[in-house]
């Protein structure tokens, strides 16, 4: 397996996206208790404190999170960091492992 030298950032959206994402999409039919899909965002590898790059990255990351619901980026809301920890579960990581370019195959058993 292929380490990609990068750690990352898992968003999972909470109940207070899900409710606002309703308002914005009555097709948006999700709550936080439905195990919703996260998205990684990839930052650099070297980091030794989470609270920088989290208070580099969110604003960037609650935009993109806001785009995959509507585009009308006037009703998307300006999140402050507490806000952002209050719409998104957030987990950091610092390995990542790319299974495609792997050269190490493992027999089915």
């Amino acid at each position: 397996m292929k380490i990609v030298n990068r750690g990352f950032i898992l968003v999972r959206p909470k109940q207070a996206f899900c409710d606002w994402a309703k308002l914005q999409d009555t097709d948006f039919d999700f709550d936080e208790s439905d195990d919703l899909e996260g998205n990684v965002y990839l930052i650099e590898d070297d980091f030794f404190e989470i609270e920088p790059i989290l208070e580099k990255n969110f604003k960037k990351i609650a935009h993109n999170e806001c785009l995959a619901v509507t585009d009308a980026e006037e009703v998307h809301p300006k999140l402050s960091i507490e806000q952002f920890f209050e719409w998104f579960d957030v987990q950091i990581g610092s390995t990542v492992f790319d299974l495609l370019n792997s050269q190490f195959h493992v027999e089915e058993y």
